[in-house]
């Protein structure tokens, strides 16, 4: 269903035109330096905390790739997906981020999370910084692409236009607000996007229950497809061997015999939730909020946010398939689906404020992508590694160089038109999800994790899920599972095992992990000088004014 209403482009445009504002707002804060650059200088309150963490990490996948997947493929793997990112950033937030935000400021106030891993572990040589600022440079890229192909899809669904030129063209868009603006103005429009992306959801939802003839005959027509419904069965879609699509007789789509979802693969897909540990666009949020007391608050407002928005998404997709049951034939066209449904339930105006929300999800995702990589290559390789006398301005400049290269790699990853948005972010989230997630909680929560536990399980955690993902997982069986849960095991083992058999943590480690939680505060000691009995007396200046 293609349209050139004016009005619809016009909300459209009206988003692009307040997005890049924004950025040009904030520039000249967010230049001052790289911890206002990257971090925002650690000033944001808990709603622009929250709100800004679930935007960039509900990506193109949220408003797209999830209906996609509910529609075609029924409730089950969507459902039990939807439920493990629930759990996972409830647990996230509730685990990580109290204990991270302290933490980042005892280890030498630590602004990336390369950086915290670094100092964490006392790595004066670069070694885990560069290595997982390169895990983050590669999942990252492929992150951006995703969400490019989601704006491509966007534009060619909606008007009719060219993807390659369409998605190019919101690539640009990106691009230019995060290079300009830095993380203040991702941050802001995070923020704006985050209220978009829920109220884009609400809406449709309640509009295309109300389309379908209410609650009760949505659900007897959807019980009618073999395993739809179910939570241990996956709904099977007849294709047409020549055309890939969903077969259609006498004005039906055609169904086979349902498979069977097994509680090895519920458990894979509740899996999705151990990615939240690893996450660097979450768990920078965590860094940059202004006190640890405000966490709690931030809390609630993002698993809230979460669980709704989450909520809405899968629903979407399931009474889309009642009301629309022929319309989308292949996986890659019922990504679509909340697009034609705002499309045809929505006046134009309102139709183009609404599917604004999907370019919001893509816009907040892949801005907060692009930012993290540039500050993973300027800050930890470039002045962490190769050049650490380099001053802030020399590092900002690598970063925008680094941007471009992101970018430009985005939009080779998206090229194809035809690649599916949920499983290019699957590949990407389960990547950095194994990479970091173990050494995360490691790093928090255990004292005898050392230097060569932590690269051992970063590099354990990305070979595992290239090797499972590429080479175990078209085995089948029990091997077809999401490759997150076994490389996060693999990581996890590696980091103990490797930990334990090579030397314990130096005392200053030892001291800087038993105190990071007292109150107030104990830093790290200052450079020279020798290990003292008395916490107050190792205290840096920014823990002694109370951050």
């Amino acid at each position: 269903m293609v349209t050139g209403d004016f009005w619809v482009l016009f909300a459209m445009l009206l988003y692009f035109i307040v997005v890049v504002i924004i950025g040009f707002i904030y520039a000249k804060k967010s230049n001052r330096s790289t911890e206002e650059y990257f971090l925002g200088g650690r000033s944001l309150g808990p709603w622009l905390t929250a709100l800004s963490a679930e935007a960039s990490d509900m990506s193109g996948y949220l408003l797209m790739g999830l209906p996609g997947l509910a529609y075609f493929c029924g409730a089950n793997e969507a459902v039990w997906t939807a439920i493990g990112l629930a759990i996972g950033t409830y647990l996230n937030w509730k685990l990580v981020a109290r204990r991270l935000r302290r933490y980042s400021v005892v280890a030498d106030d630590a602004i990336t999370i390369p950086d915290f891993f670094a100092k964490r572990f006392h790595d004066k040589k670069g070694v885990i910084s560069t290595i997982a600022a390169v895990i983050i440079l590669v999942f990252f890229s492929v992150y951006v692409g995703s969400c490019f192909v989601t704006v491509g899809k966007l534009f060619a669904t909606l008007f009719g236009f060219d993807y390659h030129v369409m998605m190019i063209i919101g690539a640009v868009v990106v691009f230019v607000y995060t290079v300009v603006g830095g993380y203040l103005s991702v941050v802001m429009t995070d923020f704006i996007q985050g209220m978009l992306m829920f109220f884009a959801l609400a809406v449709v939802f309640i509009g295309t229950v109300a389309s379908a003839g209410g609650i009760d005959n949505t659900v007897e027509f959807l019980r009618a497809i073999p395993g739809y419904l179910s939570g241990t069965q996956v709904a099977a879609s007849k294709l047409d061997p020549a055309t890939g699509q969903q077969l259609v007789e006498a004005g039906k789509a055609v169904f086979g015999a349902p498979s069977d979802y097994g509680i090895i693969t519920i458990i894979s897909m509740l899996a999705w939730g151990l990615g939240y540990f690893g996450m660097p666009q979450v768990l920078v949020r965590f860094l940059s909020i202004r006190s640890v007391e405000e966490v709690r608050k931030s809390r609630i407002i993002a698993t809230s946010w979460c669980v709704i928005s989450l909520g809405c998404a899968v629903c979407i997709g399931l009474v889309g398939r009642a009301m629309m049951p022929t319309e989308l034939l292949t996986s890659t066209d019922a990504e679509t689906i909340f697009i034609v449904l705002a499309q045809t339930l929505l006046p134009s105006f309102m139709c183009g404020v609404v599917v604004s929300g999907i370019f919001a999800a893509s816009m907040s995702s892949s801005s907060s992508y692009l930012i993290i990589g540039a500050s993973a290559m300027g800050e930890n390789i470039f002045r962490g590694l190769l050049h650490r006398k380099a001053t802030d301005k020399q590092v900002m400049i690598v970063a925008r160089v680094t941007l471009v290269v992101m970018f430009l790699f985005g939009i080779l990853v998206a090229y194809d038109q035809n690649s599916s948005i949920f499983q290019v972010v699957s590949y990407a989230w389960a990547g950095l999800g194994a990479s970091f997630g173990p050494l995360m909680l490691c790093s928090l929560y255990w004292r005898r994790a050392n230097k060569a536990g932590a690269v051992a399980g970063m590099l354990s955690g990305t070979a595992a899920v290239l090797i499972w993902h590429n080479l175990v997982k078209p085995l089948g069986g029990v091997f077809a599972i999401y490759e997150l849960l076994p490389a996060f095991i693999i990581s996890l083992l590696f980091i103990v095992v490797v930990s334990l058999l090579t030397a314990k943590p130096n005392k200053r480690m030892l001291y800087e992990f038993d105190h990071y939680m007292d109150d107030p505060l104990p830093g790290t000691l200052p450079s020279g000088t020798v290990l003292v009995d008395e916490p107050m007396e190792a205290m840096e200046s920014e823990v002694r004014s109370g951050k």
